[in-house]
């Protein structure tokens, strides 16, 4: 099975991230990088990379982007990953050992990494990872894309994990980026199509405190001591630069 996957990453200035990520799929034949021209090392270092194909595209959005990539697997099944997701030796396994059937795509769940210490919970939904190229597609939800499949999906037992390296500043300027569009999404979205999540935040200034006391004694963060706080942090910034959005975001334009 694992011949008949090639693992597809996008990056954009991803140099404290894509070595680790990229060590970890040895495995693949071909992995894609679609980089959209970072100023840092992040080509240098993909290119040290014998199994790796480096693209370049000007970045329009995520689902343009990952269609892009789609286009230029030669493999019947492709894998979507982040630059900051870590592929456990364990999945690996349990990609070559998957017997398809009538599935043409699966679901991995994660476990989120602050500077490599794993949490012990998160608010990162599963996703899509792995499926097939010739019966998924990509559409645009807000400041990400999801993945669109005609047929059935199913659920890997191993989960990814999410270990972002790159510093505060940068995780800050792209929840500027982001929230800016959630924000959109959330004005034009109808009422009763929302989720709770989507409630809270509609409520604005609830919303950052709210996902502060969720993440630190609901999800139990608050165990995983420093680590846990700064999830927390990083939650309550993001959440307090979407209420930000919904409040000033169209009066700004």
């Amino acid at each position: 099975m694992l011949d008949q996957i090639t693992p597809l990453i996008l990056t954009k200035d991803e140099a404290p991230n894509i070595e680790r990520t990229l060590r970890q799929l040895a495995w693949a034949r071909e992995v894609i990088v679609v980089d959209s021209f970072s100023s840092d090392a992040t080509v240098e270092i993909a290119r040290r990379f014998p199994n790796v194909r480096v693209l370049q595209r000007a970045f329009d959005d995520h689902a343009a982007q990952w269609t892009y990539g789609q286009q230029q697997v030669r493999t019947p099944w492709f894998l979507a990953l982040d630059a900051d997701y870590f592929v456990p030796e364990a999945l690996v396994q349990e990609l070559s050992d998957l017997v398809p059937g009538t599935a043409r795509a699966y679901r991995a769940s994660f476990r989120y990494a602050v500077n490599g210490r794993v949490l012990r919970a998160s608010l990162y939904p599963p996703r899509v990872v792995l499926t097939t190229t010739a019966h998924s597609s990509f559409w645009l939800d807000g400041h990400t894309q999801r993945i669109a499949v005609d047929g059935d999906i199913a659920d890997l037992r191993t989960p990814i994990v999410h270990d972002d390296r790159k510093s505060f500043r940068s995780f800050v300027a792209r929840q500027k980026r982001y929230m800016r569009q959630e924000a959109e999404k959330l004005r034009l979205a109808d009422p009763r199509s929302l989720g709770i999540a989507g409630r809270i935040r509609k409520l604005v200034v609830v919303a950052p405190f709210a996902v502060v006391v969720h993440t630190l004694f609901v999800k139990g963060l608050i165990l995983d001591g420093r680590a846990g706080l700064r999830y927390a942090w990083e939650r309550f910034v993001a959440e307090l630069i979407l209420s930000r959005e919904l409040l000033y975001g169209v009066r700004q334009r």
